[in-house]
């Protein structure tokens, strides 16, 4: 992910990491093949929304849509507008659901019935993404919250 750009360039050229914490981890271990490390090292991945609302968590070959409004852009008929492929909608979800990765990319079956297991494992993982860095939708103030990166725009207005 492009979250890893930054430590594992870091790395490669033997400069320090960033002092201050961020999400990406040096993945070169991954990229080049190193014997014994060809496991991502992140635990879990946490999408986020418009202002800081989770929308699911992704760990291994499981995915879950949180319990909250989603973000989607299923079921639509394919057209580009803008990045795109179609305009996003939001959907309130009754329920959280999860979706098997290695067998459904698209993310289209929910498997959520029968797997209550894995359910609550990624339900664990919501709730460490809430503790850490909030969740507006369930009005959750995160311990570790960090202000977005400035963009070349906002930094020459200032």
């Amino acid at each position: 992910m492009t979250i890893d750009l930054l430590p594992t360039i870091a790395h490669l050229v033997g400069a320090d990491p960033p002092k201050n914490k961020i999400d990406g981890l040096d993945v070169w271990p991954v990229l080049s093949g190193e014997p014994g490390k060809q496991k991502n090292p992140h635990e879990s991945y946490w999408e986020y929304y418009e202002n800081n609302q989770l929308q699911a968590v992704t760990t291994g070959r499981a995915s879950g849509s949180c319990n909250c409004a989603h973000v989607s852009h299923a079921q639509r008929p394919a057209r580009r507008e803008g990045r795109h492929p179609t305009k996003y909608e939001q959907a309130k979800l009754e329920k959280g659901e999860l979706y098997d990765l290695k067998n459904d990319r698209g993310e289209k079956i929910d498997v959520s019935v029968g797997a209550s297991e894995i359910v609550k494992q990624l339900e664990d993982v919501a709730e460490k993404a809430r503790a850490e860095l909030g969740d507006t939708l369930t009005k959750r103030e995160g311990t570790g919250n960090r202000k977005p990166g400035l963009t070349v725009r906002e930094r020459i207005r200032r």
